[in-house]
């Protein structure tokens, strides 16, 4: 297959590329710095864009058979008015600016594959939610229902649309896991906030899985969560952390370092979770690498 993948050069993406050149295919990436991508994947045949400016230039799209989009300011800092304005129109002005692009394609990709987050349900306690659960509250929850409402605009292309609502994507280079990796190596970790919060958590492996798995086959459509099916609290998190590593993992961080760290409206999303499960994924045939945590740690690091 032809794959054009937008984000390509964030951690997710180089994991998708180089997934997809070791099975053979033909990879286009998008990136408003095509001279530095080339300089890490000189395999990906790379195009400048500017997601909240322009549309994609259509030379990207020939011959392309599927898109996965995975534009996004990154979320875990602080929200700022302008990081908040930089986070929302990453997401819906470039996915709106992306699928504007391929409608005005003659010969169209076969699939969009839209990356989303799993923000959109909010804070749910223990309450357990899936696909099919309502949307939640806050600027997080916000953010993604624009995302998703921008990518749901490829409807009336005729292309087939694929909503992938990740998780805590756990690898050891970038992401939550690789904030934790230096104070839990340093016998300082601890569950954060008390501990209570869920965190449904996905292996890269699986992340990646889950997003070729979403292209190839033509009965995926719609919402699927990317999470691994057992989510676990913070506290659990935290002390099988501190077991791969070997280390303990008995140092609390209070809520108050949290607003110190991210800011006071940051600090509160920090503060919850979600308790989510791959109903949809597990029901269409996915079947998960790594569906436990220990086992996924300990792959991992």
């Amino acid at each position: 297959m032809k794959v054009l993948v937008s984000g390509a050069s964030g951690f997710i993406g180089s994991a998708l590329c180089d997934s997809l050149l070791v099975r053979g295919d033909s990879v286009v990436g998008l990136t408003r710095d095509p001279k530095r991508a080339r300089r890490t994947n000189p395999s990906v045949v790379w195009h400048a864009w500017e997601p909240t400016l322009e549309r994609p230039p259509a030379a990207a799209f020939e011959g392309v058979d599927a898109v996965v989009n995975l534009l996004g300011e990154k979320i875990n800092q602080r929200w700022t008015d302008e990081a908040k304005r930089r986070i929302m129109e990453s997401r819906r002005t470039g996915t709106h600016n992306l699928v504007g692009a391929i409608a005005g394609l003659e010969r169209k990709p076969r699939v969009l594959v839209n990356q989303s987050a799993i923000g959109f349900y909010g804070d749910r306690g223990e309450a357990i939610v899936d696909e099919s659960s309502e949307g939640g509250e806050g600027y997080d929850a916000d953010v993604v229902r624009e995302w998703e409402k921008a990518a749901h605009e490829v409807d009336s292309t005729g292309v087939r649309l694929v909503i992938v609502r990740t998780g805590h994507v756990l690898d050891p280079s970038d992401g939550f896991l690789a904030a934790l990796l230096t104070p839990f190596k340093l016998g300082v970790g601890g569950p954060l906030a008390g501990g209570a919060q869920y965190v449904s958590w996905v292996h890269v492996n699986d992340e990646v899985g889950v997003l070729l798995w979403a292209i190839e086959n033509e009965r995926v459509s719609g919402v699927v969560n990317a999470t691994a099916p057992n989510p676990v609290t913070n506290r659990v998190f935290s002390k099988a952390l501190g077991k791969a590593l070997g280390r303990p993992a008995v140092v609390p961080v209070p809520g108050i370092m949290l607003d110190l760290m991210y800011g006071r409206e940051f600090g509160q999303v920090l503060r919850g979770g979600q308790r989510v499960l791959p109903r949809r994924a597990l029901d269409l045939g996915y079947e998960f690498r790594h569906p436990e945590l220990d086992e996924a740690l300990e792959d991992l690091l």
